[in-house]
């Protein structure tokens, strides 16, 4: 083929989906068990008589909505496809060529990728003995060079989060001319008062975005809606690169009905929250190590034997998430799903 690429994709890394196998329980991909949360099945059905139209492109409704719930001024917030599409809006909004971008590793695997994507260079900080976020480490790593750095707590796939002391003093650190995103996806399940909300420490620095989603506690994972809440220049230049139509007008609509349906949510969380202490506490009785985790999932540090997990798992008819030669993320469900994983988890020679 005459046509030239750019030659840097061909090292892009790839992003790896939880499997969905026919018979199996999938327990992969961070996906709450039910749906979306009930009172909002009727607004989804609804809002389907519509989609001939195109779906309001300001997506103001939501974003002043959002506004409202977390008291900041409209000009605040931005909405995207998912929270990963607001980290590659904000990546692309923010990074040249030869620019940098900081973020630990393991994390979120798709930081490796925006930041390929907008040019940048990736620079992976590895976890502490704990499989959280080294906040010191992080900051040697910051270089005048630096853009940005992404900071998921709870963290993804090891469900590890910094506290409030220690965000604090590493935010206080990070040079001004440097962007920090808290990627908050999982911030619904968190119980520990000592770990912080992102959203307040983000009202009083100019350079400290949130990001969250509603595809996890809220059920909407295959609708795809995220925002993003930081300074007004930040999230303007978020907006400008946004995909016109990006968000639907089901996703618009689903998202405003979820924020309407709190106490389901809460409830919903409660449940997984539980499960997940069950699901830690057994775990740890039959000898793995289990992070403390404060998401809706949890992590087996099993290092070079995770692929040959997740395979005994699947034979066993749960598919949980592999990450070759870290370790295992595996979803917190419902109780006899959960049971069903702690099965194969019990009959695994380690």
């Amino acid at each position: 083929m005459s046509v030239q690429t750019r030659p840097d994709l061909g090292s892009l890394p790839a992003y790896v989906a939880g499997r969905t196998v026919p018979g199996a329980i999938k327990l992969a991909s961070n996906e709450v068990p039910g749906g979306p949360l009930p009172s909002v099945r009727t607004a989804i059905t609804d809002a389907l008589a519509n989609v001939n139209r195109y779906p309001d492109a300001s997506i103001s409704t939501l974003t002043g909505t959002l506004a409202r719930k977390f008291d900041v001024p409209v000009d605040r917030v931005a909405v995207g496809c998912g929270s990963v599409a607001l980290c590659q809006q904000l990546t692309q909004a923010l990074c040249l060529p030869g620019d940098e971008v900081v973020f630990a590793w393991r994390s979120f695997e798709a930081y490796p990728i925006v930041t390929q994507i907008a040019g940048a260079t990736p620079v992976k900080v590895p976890l502490d003995a704990s499989h959280a976020h080294d906040l010191d480490a992080l900051l040697a790593a910051i270089t005048p060079r630096t853009k940005l750095v992404f900071v998921c707590n709870p963290n993804n796939p090891t469900g590890t989060a910094n506290r409030r002391d220690e965000l604090i003093r590493f935010l206080d650190q990070v040079p001004p001319h440097v962007v920090v995103a808290l990627d908050e996806a999982y911030r619904e399940f968190v119980t520990d008062p000592d770990v912080p909300d992102g959203m307040e420490l983000a009202r009083s620095r100019d350079n400290v975005v949130v990001l969250r989603t509603f595809s996890k506690a809220y059920g909407l994972a295959g609708l795809r809606v995220g925002y993003l809440v930081g300074p007004a220049e930040l999230a303007e230049v978020v907006r400008k690169v946004y995909i016109p139509f990006s968000v639907s007008s089901v996703a618009q609509v689903a998202a405003l009905a979820s924020l309407d349906a709190e106490d389901e949510m809460r409830e919903r969380c409660d449940a997984i929250t539980t499960e997940r202490g069950r699901v830690a506490d057994e775990l740890l009785a039959i000898g793995y190590e289990v992070p403390e985790t404060h998401a809706n999932f949890v992590w087996l540090p099993l290092g070079d034997r995770a692929s040959e997990f997740a395979e005994h798992a699947l034979a066993n008819k749960v598919v949980v998430r592999a990450f070759a030669g870290d370790g295992v993320r595996i979803t917190v469900s419902t109780r006899e799903e959960n049971d069903t994983f702690l099965q194969a988890a019990r009959s695994f020679s380690r």
